[in-house]
């Protein structure tokens, strides 16, 4: 069968592999399209409340089998586990696959050819694997290292903990093995993944186990850049900041899940630290490594968050200018505590809050990138986008799947994987544009 593969998150992305892998060897083949596909697999994320990528991305594929009524459609994920055969919301969805079920998904897929049964399957969130067999990724010039499972940091917000359980961190051992791995099947940049990777290593009682964990990441052969995602501020220890500036393969590159910056308002989320703690590991950041792009994540309307504190949470994105920031309206999580906390603000007034932030950092982000004209970066290619016809890199501050681009003219061929040093001449709110000189390539 021809199979379409949706997938959104950077942390669900490795889970996504190892099921497409498996599905190939049952011999499926998979498609980028999926209109030309007989089966739509969507890899959801654990967000419940409406409207949400992964209940568009689910309406989306159910609305392609008026074209094709024999299309079957499949939905996987965090939102699956979550909810078994509640997840859908679509009767048109013919199967519905927890996350820690995702090893049944070929059998799943033949049953479905055989007879057009659907089912739901789940599993308990601590038999999901940890290891991922190295045979199971497929090769490309970037890759994900989960290198953690589960959340032991109970945000009010969060529904993690209900869906994927505790922390549960990868043995180093394990994470070097499928590292070397990746860069032996041509991977040159490494991502590394997990609910909290700075929590990695408590679950043994060894905090600050990803500094040890990233001085073997840097031995490896092949692997040009290290990215690290999501390092909580108050784990931001000298340690953790020393192991970033030793290491020269982790990129100056790192981002923050703040949610917020008012005392009262981090409290009520139950976060562990204050605005203090933010504005001091930002300092130390900024100040151990020169020019370090930080992103972050904000939640605008938190139950009882007043006008005082959404206006210090508006100076406070314009003062401390994040290179890279999305802010989400609260979302009320089906379960969570923060859900049934009294003063919920209406969705307007959450939403109006959320786009207004938005609006500040694109102010920001237009300034950041007009500040890198006249240039020279080293970047990654990933390819030609086909809506331009222009080759799409990313700077050592462009995240894949998530950050902007570099667009350069395709009349000099480029190879995907490849460094280039390419000199920007232009900018937007979030991309750049500018050119690259065969002569400047860098060796890979």
């Amino acid at each position: 069968m021809k199979i379409a593969i949706i997938s959104r998150l950077p942390e669900n992305q490795v889970d996504a592999d190892v099921f497409c892998h498996a599905l190939i060897k049952d011999g499926h083949t998979t498609v980028g399209d999926p209109a030309e596909a007989d089966i739509i697999i969507i890899n959801t994320c654990g967000l419940s409340s409406p409207p949400r990528p992964s209940h568009r991305n689910i309406l989306m594929a159910c609305q392609y089998k008026q074209q094709n009524p024999a299309l079957k459609v499949i939905v996987t994920g965090c939102l699956a586990e979550r909810y078994n055969n509640r997840s859908s919301g679509d009767p048109e969805v013919d199967a519905v696959v927890g996350i820690g079920s995702n090893a049944a998904l070929p059998a799943i897929v033949r049953r479905l050819c055989a007879d057009g049964a659907g089912q739901t399957e789940t599993m308990a969130p601590r038999a999901m694997p940890l290891a991922v067999p190295a045979s199971s990724r497929p090769a490309r010039h970037y890759a994900y290292l989960k290198i953690a499972e589960g959340c032991n940091n109970g945000c009010y917000y969060c529904a993690i903990p209900l869906i994927r359980g505790a922390l549960r961190s990868r043995e180093i051992n394990d994470c070097v093995a499928e590292a070397r791995w990746l860069a032996g099947e041509g991977v040159r940049e490494l991502i590394l993944v997990a609910q909290d990777p700075t929590a990695y290593g408590e679950d043994w009682g060894k905090p600050g186990a990803i500094c040890e964990l990233l001085d073997r990441l840097q031995e490896i052969d092949g692997i040009r850049w290290i990215r690290v995602l999501y390092a909580y501020p108050e784990r931001i220890s000298d340690e953790f900041i020393a192991a970033l500036v030793r290491n020269t393969k982790v990129v100056p590159y790192l981002d923050l899940p703040i949610q917020h910056c008012d005392d009262a308002v981090l409290k009520a989320m139950n976060r562990r630290g204050g605005r203090k703690e933010i504005e001091d590991a930002i300092a130390r950041l900024r100040a151990a490594i020169p020019g370090i792009t930080l992103r972050t994540t904000l939640i605008a309307g938190f139950p009882g968050e007043t006008e005082e504190q959404y206006a210090e949470l508006c100076d406070f994105v314009k003062t401390v200018k994040f290179d890279r920031l999305g802010c989400f309206a609260y979302s009320a999580e089906e379960n969570t505590v923060a859900a049934k906390m009294p003063n919920q603000l209406d969705e307007e007034t959450k939403q109006r809050r959320a786009d207004h932030i938005m609006e500040l950092q694109a102010e920001v982000s237009a300034e950041r990138e007009g500040e890198k004209v006249g240039n020279t970066y080293e970047c990654i290619c990933d390819g030609i986008d086909e809506e331009t016809g222009m080759y799409l890199l990313r700077t050592k501050a462009d995240c894949p799947e998530i950050d902007g681009n570099v667009l350069t003219p395709a009349d000099t061929p480029l190879e995907t994987g490849a460094f280039y040093n390419v000199t920007i001449t232009d900018s937007d709110t979030y991309d750049l544009y500018g050119y690259v000189e065969e002569k400047w390539r860098i060796k890979r």
